[in-house]
């Protein structure tokens, strides 16, 4: 299966190709899949170093002269550490920018904890110019980035280092717009990103056992399809939300927000709860916290009791 960060350097050909104005700056990360691009558009590929915020404020620059940039490096260093610098020279000064992060929540958590990030979506989400995409395939990145890049605004695309390794139809995947990748009676489980794995797998035990689940994917978060969301829930009456993103201010918050005039609600939530340290893979992460096929079992049978 293609990787999603593969498939963002294959993007950055296939749009270069078409508009001459994209430019590509990059925080000294992806140096060989971003080769054929660099070698292809000579003056359109910079690799400024790990100085985030220099990044941020050159991109500004470009985009006050119509050009198009794309930056990209790791997510916590570009959306926590250069945030003030996107928070004055594209919320203020509303200039149009694209920031594609590689690394998710704990995709680097070999490196430590200095490299975990679930605070991006957050940030990012309290631009009211800003629009927020987990893509978690690669089919995903490639039709997403190419429907918005160019719409003037402030465009975060968060890319998991694995996918999700579900099959869409590219007409099932629009920006602004939630799957129902699972039909279900009793209970809603709200996902993004790679976790959809998960909530399938869990959503199969469970049907094993007599509870029906309906799966709700969102590869948008902001903006976010809050009709389909509430349709299930006048049916299930209750909500699991499965993130690698901060509890206090993630998914479950938007979900919240979405449906709290509706009647008789149960709600769980999995998320990550406080920062996370020492070291491990990808997937003994997730199970640290919870964010795995037994975890989201787990909660959905607490919720339906």
């Amino acid at each position: 299966m293609k990787k999603i960060r593969q498939e963002f350097a294959d993007t950055m050909i296939e749009v270069g190709e078409i508009d001459k104005d994209l430019v590509v700056m990059v925080g000294d990360i992806s140096h060989g899949i971003l080769q054929p691009f660099a070698k292809k558009f000579p003056g359109r590929y910079y690799n400024i170093g790990i100085c985030e915020p220099t990044i941020v404020n050159m991109a500004a620059g470009l985009s006050k002269l119509n050009l198009t940039p794309v930056v990209h490096t790791i997510a916590p260093f570009i959306t926590e550490r250069a945030y003030e610098q996107i928070k004055l020279d594209f919320g203020y000064q509303e200039l149009p920018i694209n920031i594609v992060s590689v690394g998710g929540s704990f995709d680097y958590a070999q490196l430590g904890c200095s490299h975990h990030c679930y605070t991006d979506v957050s940030l990012l989400c309290h631009f009211k110019r800003g629009n927020v995409v987990i893509p978690g395939s690669a089919l995903e990145f490639n039709l997403l980035f190419k429907e918005i890049y160019k719409n003037g605004m402030i465009n975060y695309f968060r890319m998991p280092e694995v996918p999700h390794g579900i099959d869409f139809e590219t007409g099932e995947i629009k920006f602004g717009k939630g799957i129902k990748v699972r039909e279900g009676t009793d209970v809603t489980v709200v996902t993004t990103g790679t976790q959809l794995r998960n909530a399938i797998k869990a959503a199969e035990t469970l049907n094993l056992e007599g509870i029906s689940v309906e799966v709700l994917y969102f590869h948008t978060i902001k903006p976010f399809e809050g009709e389909l969301l509430r349709e299930s829930l006048k049916k299930t009456k209750h909500l699991v939300s499965v993130e690698e993103l901060s509890a206090h201010d993630g998914l479950f918050n938007i979900c919240l927000r979405n449906t709290y005039e509706l009647p008789e609600i149960k709600y769980s939530q999995l998320a990550v709860e406080d920062f996370i340290h020492g070291y491990g893979t990808y997937e003994e992460v997730c199970e640290r916290v919870g964010l795995s096929p037994s975890g989201i079992v787990t909660s959905v049978k607490s919720i339906i009791k």
